[in-house]
């Protein structure tokens, strides 16, 4: 077990199920003289901070910011570039990559300075001892302006999925269109199975990442031991197993850990400007009755909103809140909020939205096409190539050569390992996981 380093510690934003392990492990830190920047590999660079060194922040704002988030969403807003004396270019920490909540708020909701706060990055730049300097030259769609020295330095981001999935990719495509043109061409039978081989790496590589995030999921359950704040919906509210089962708030000595109806999984501190510090029950402006939870910091900014009906208006929803309220040790409070006139929900103009959305039940047709895989990682397409072109060789299965037969063994199991987890996952969620339980 690492040790936990000291505050302020900057956490990456938040990830989908299969790449908690990112916001589990990653972190950005000062370790004495020491800037420290570990990965979802427990990897860590260390950036001299002084003489030879880092000796100072420069933030560069964003100039567009919804041109940005178009082609560097990562840069939406702005890149902290801490630079050596001499003006080089040590290291880049894009703000969006490191809020944790950054996939909950829309670019334009959120002002770059006040991402430097929410981040931890201002605390842990002064905890530095470094000046904090601003650019006048912001970050464009093209990125950072360069240094004017060639030099390189290390983007701190983290990729939802593996890089080694896109190598597989491309291996995979470009072997079985090079094995099938040499077959057909030059009539060897032997470049039949080589092409369906390649092919199978791509679906095959998916479903190593898919097993190795369940068997990280499942070891990091068991190893932390966290007080958990399940929700308890009100009757008739429409919850489903998805959302009983998988969202989740649990509250660690060090952190607070969020996960939605989706999996995704964010971590904010306890501690610090930039730590929780604070719970606000929002109550309807005119009848008095509970909305929802604000979980904010010490500069009073909103880090995640919980909708009361849904977490807290259930059977069990009165022993979570008072839980929730004693583990964290917070004041509490409670505000008037005034509702949008015909909106559907009471949080459809609040900042936090898109993060309300999700930490609540989700219709299944919303909830399979941001949680699938072939929805939200691999892409559709793939779902529908992958068994077209695998169905080019299935004919092996009724050859007498054995090349053939091969490959058109290879391409059935490319086939089954394509649409068979697919289809019993739209299945399970239509009858079972995404039906609301009052429906039944």
């Amino acid at each position: 077990m690492l040790r936990q380093p000291n505050e302020p510690v900057v956490r990456p934003g938040g990830m989908p199920a299969h790449s908690t392990h990112v916001v589990r492990r990653a972190r950005l830190y000062a370790d004495g003289p020491d800037l420290v920047v570990r990965d979802a590999r427990y990897q860590e660079q260390r950036y001299a901070v002084g003489a030879g060194g880092i000796r100072r922040a420069v933030f560069f704002p964003p100039q567009d910011v919804w041109g940005i988030a178009q082609n560097r969403p990562a840069d939406r807003w702005g890149v902290l570039v801490f630079k050596d004396s001499g003006g080089r270019d040590l290291l880049h920490v894009p703000l969006a990559a490191w809020l944790p909540e950054a996939e909950g708020i829309g670019a334009l909701d959120l002002r770059p300075h006040k991402c430097l706060g929410r981040t931890g990055l201002k605390q842990l730049v002064e905890s530095l001892g470094i000046p904090l300097e601003e650019s006048l030259e912001p970050v464009t769609a093209s990125g950072v302006p360069d240094d004017g020295r060639g030099s390189t330095p290390h983007r701190s981001v983290h990729a939802e999925s593996p890089c080694r999935r896109g190598c597989v990719k491309g291996v995979a495509i470009f072997g079985w269109f090079i094995a099938l043109v040499i077959g057909i061409a030059a009539d060897l039978t032997w470049a039949m199975p080589v092409a369906a081989g390649a092919l199978f790496l791509l679906p095959a590589g998916d479903a190593v990442v898919r097993v190795r995030a369940w068997w990280r999921n499942r070891q990091h359950g068991r190893l932390v031991k966290n007080t958990e704040i399940r929700p308890s919906p009100a009757a008739g509210s429409g919850g489903t197993r998805r959302f009983l089962r998988t969202a989740s708030l649990c509250v660690s000595p060090h952190d607070v850990v969020l996960t939605n109806t989706l999996g995704e999984e964010r971590w904010i501190g306890r501690a610090g400007t930039h730590g929780v510090a604070r719970l606000v029950r929002l109550v309807d402006a005119t009848t008095g009755e509970p909305l929802g939870v604000e979980v904010r910091d010490g500069e009073n900014e909103v880090r995640a909103l919980l909708p009361w009906r849904f977490w807290f208006a259930g059977p069990q929803g009165s022993d979570g809140w008072t839980a929730l309220a004693g583990v964290l040790g917070v004041p509490v409070s409670e505000e008037k909020y005034r509702q949008p006139k015909d909106a559907q929900q009471w949080w459809q103009d609040h900042a936090l939205a898109a993060d309300a959305r999700k930490m609540s039940p989700m219709k299944g047709k919303d909830a399979r096409k941001q949680s699938g895989w072939y929805n939200s990682v691999a892409g559709t397409e793939e779902l529908l190539t992958l068994p077209f072109f695998s169905a080019l060789l299935l004919v092996g299965l009724f050859s007498d050569e054995a090349p053939m037969i091969l490959a058109g063994c290879l391409s059935a199991l490319t086939v089954a390992l394509v649409l068979g987890p697919a289809a019993v996952s739209m299945l399970f969620s239509r009858l079972s996981y995404d039906r609301a339980l009052d429906a039944e």
